[in-house]
């Protein structure tokens, strides 16, 4: 019997910003450095961009591939890495006969906990040479992360940020998320500025640029604008720091041996994690055939066309405003609910609108969540899809934050 020809596929979410997607492609064609040299190495997006997932499956199939490692490009392990990815590999694995193996999520290591000291160091410096050393305990680190539905995820940027906060020595720490959650980036960093520190970084946990690190800086510039008397530093985000590249590396080697096992300790679908204890055993779905492939055409893709932000995309365009506006106020927001797609954001529905995603006849299915992951059922479009809403989708420091930006029409 031959030898397996490997394949890797990097999983990137997509992104409606052009310059986020042509950073993950530079990931890909950095990675072969640090793999073995013959391996192959393709990627594909869940939404938005293009090469969607599948396309980059087939062009592994095409160039000789008999065996393929999967390697999600997500910082933490959420909606898209437990759901929506396994749901297209295990589906086209079963159509093509071609064995998928997927692997983890970048996590909380300490390689990638290296790569973000380094930017915030780098950013500490930068503003050091420009604008005199402000003393480690005079300077508030805040870390942004992505936000998500699901606790755990949300939890392990507050483990990261704890690791900077504690190994960098620095005065105090603050958390913030640019969707989904609380507190968003805007109530965040307006809490940070009463608590007197000299100097604030901002750092963004996040891969690459795109709509949501837009979003960070733009409310960085916002509140400092508000509060000139303390000085406001945006650090970069990770990028292709080497700490990067080889942790995106070792998700693909350390599955030769086997696929590592996630960590399903604080898991939502496994076990009654508070506030979530109803989503324990939810069927596990992909629902971004709606979006994929979408990039330019995507909602919000065009921040100069939007009647709801000015230089930033500021989320309102997610929320569906006009379902909130006749509420006049967001406390009076009643009756309706937050959808999260997974993308960084929630998606209001007012209190007359239903959401059941149906896509066609009675061909539902269900595949229940053992937590394996495992990739050996079919997927079509025919089903109904149901998501459980976000439990605190109401916080005044979450989503509904946001429409304190509301431009005046």
């Amino acid at each position: 019997m031959s030898p397996d020809r490997i394949g890797v596929l990097l999983c990137g979410h997509g992104s409606r910003d052009a310059g986020a997607v042509a950073e993950f492609a530079e990931l890909a064609a950095a990675l072969p450095a640090h793999l073995p040299p013959d391996w192959l190495v393709e990627h594909g997006y869940l939404e938005f961009a293009n090469p969607v997932l599948r396309d980059g499956l087939e062009a592994l199939r095409a160039k000789g591939a008999t065996r393929i490692l999967a390697v999600p490009g997500m910082l933490f392990a959420a909606m898209h890495a437990k759901n929506d990815i396994p749901t297209v590999l295990s589906t086209w694995s079963a159509k093509s006969g071609l064995p998928v193996a997927y692997g983890r999520e970048l996590g909380v290591d300490p390689k990638m906990i290296a790569a973000a000291a380094a930017r915030v160091r780098e950013a500490l410096a930068r503003a050091d040479a420009e604008r005199g050393p402000v003393p480690l305990h005079e300077t508030c680190l805040v870390v942004i992360g992505r936000g998500a539905s699901d606790p755990d995820a949300n939890a392990n940027v507050s483990k990261v940020a704890r690791m900077l906060w504690e190994g960098l020595g620095l005065g105090w720490c603050e958390v913030g998320y640019s969707g989904v959650t609380f507190p968003l980036v805007e109530p965040c960093l307006t809490h940070v500025a009463r608590l007197g520190y000299r100097r604030v970084v901002v750092f963004p946990y996040f891969l690459f640029s795109g709509v949501l690190v837009d979003r960070i800086y733009g409310f960085t510039d916002r509140v400092a604008a508000a509060h000139p008397g303390i000085e406001w530093i945006k650090a970069d985000y990770l990028g292709l720091h080497p700490d990067v590249l080889r942790t995106f590396a070792e998700r693909a080697t350390e599955q030769i041996d086997g696929v590592p096992p996630p960590n399903c300790q604080m898991c939502k679908y496994r076990t009654q994690v508070l506030g979530f204890e109803a989503e324990v055993g939810s069927p596990q779905e992909s629902h971004h055939h709606h979006v994929e492939g979408q990039g330019a055409s995507a909602p919000g893709s065009n921040v100069a066309d939007c009647t709801l932000c000015d230089d930033f995309c500021t989320g309102l365009c997610r929320l569906k405003v006009a379902a909130v506006e006749p509420f006049g106020h967001v406390s009076h927001a009643g009756g309706g609910h937050f959808h999260d797609h997974g993308d960084g954001q929630m998606h209001w529905h007012g209190p007359a609108q239903g959401h059941s995603h149906d896509h066609g006849p009675a061909q539902g299915h269900s595949h229940g969540h053992g937590h394996s992951h495992a990739h050996g059922h079919s997927h079509g479009h025919d089903h109904d899809h149901h998501h459980a809403r976000y439990p605190h989708e109401d916080h005044p420091l979450g989503p509904l934050s946001a429409l304190a930006t509301l431009k005046k029409r």
